[in-house]
């Protein structure tokens, strides 16, 4: 599958996370230029910056393989979402625009709707793009480039487990966007401290070892558009 060159980095990590590349499996340049139709160029500066973003670790005579991160390391990004997501939504409250607005609202309505019909796997998106709003609102690219960060890791590393009451679940995000809407840094700040709390309860770690070779063998499609939590 042919995809732009500066797409290989997104491409990568997407396999990494979506497990078609296993953790502490290689990833030799050649069968990655082959798989993505590029030269080995972007898939080497891609590895680089995976490094750089903990998803593949440099291995002596074995070159770059997947990281395996540890329970630790995994709860750590945890508990550093549920500080940095109550600062973002407390910077929406003072610098959201009102196309942000629009859409958080928009979000909020499709998930209370969704959540009423049990439409799990929707929910599941509206969630991720929810989130991602609200740390865009937050008008602070070094906040959203790490919330995203954050995102692709912890959903590497986590599953997620459908919360009991995802009507409840909507009702907090709807308050959130409520006080944002608002301008109300302090509750803003505090209903999302309190719903990012919640959430990291119902992560779950993912397990397993290493399939021969490092590559399942269930082919999955390339997603260049990123991956949401």
């Amino acid at each position: 599958m042919r995809i732009p060159a500066h797409s290989v980095c997104t491409a990568i990590r997407d396999d990494i996370v979506s497990g078609v590349f296993e953790r502490g499996s290689r990833l030799r340049e050649e069968l990655l230029a082959r798989r993505y139709g590029v030269s080995r160029v972007p898939v080497r500066e891609a590895l680089r910056t995976l490094e750089s973003e903990g998803f593949v670790v440099t291995r002596r005579h074995a070159g770059a393989c997947v990281a395996e991160p540890t329970e630790l390391e995994a709860a750590d990004l945890l508990e550093v979402r549920t500080l940095l997501e109550p600062l973002g939504a407390a910077r929406a409250a003072r610098r959201r625009t009102e196309a942000h607005l629009k859409v958080l609202r928009g979000l909020v309505r499709l998930g209370q709707d969704r959540a009423r019909r049990g439409e799990g796997e929707d929910l599941r998106a509206l969630g991720g793009w929810f989130h991602e709003t609200l740390a865009q609102a937050s008008g602070s690219p070094g906040l959203i480039a790490l919330l995203t960060q954050l995102r692709h890791k912890i959903a590497w590393m986590y599953a997620v487990e459908q919360p009991a009451r995802p009507v409840d679940s909507w009702a907090e995000h709807g308050a959130i966007v409520d006080a944002v809407a608002r301008g109300d840094a302090e509750r803003a700040r505090a209903l999302a401290a309190h719903h990012a709390e919640r959430a990291a309860a119902a992560h779950r770690l993912r397990g397993g070892p290493a399939a021969p070779g490092g590559v399942r063998s269930t082919q999955h499609s390339v997603n260049t558009a990123g991956v949401r939590n």
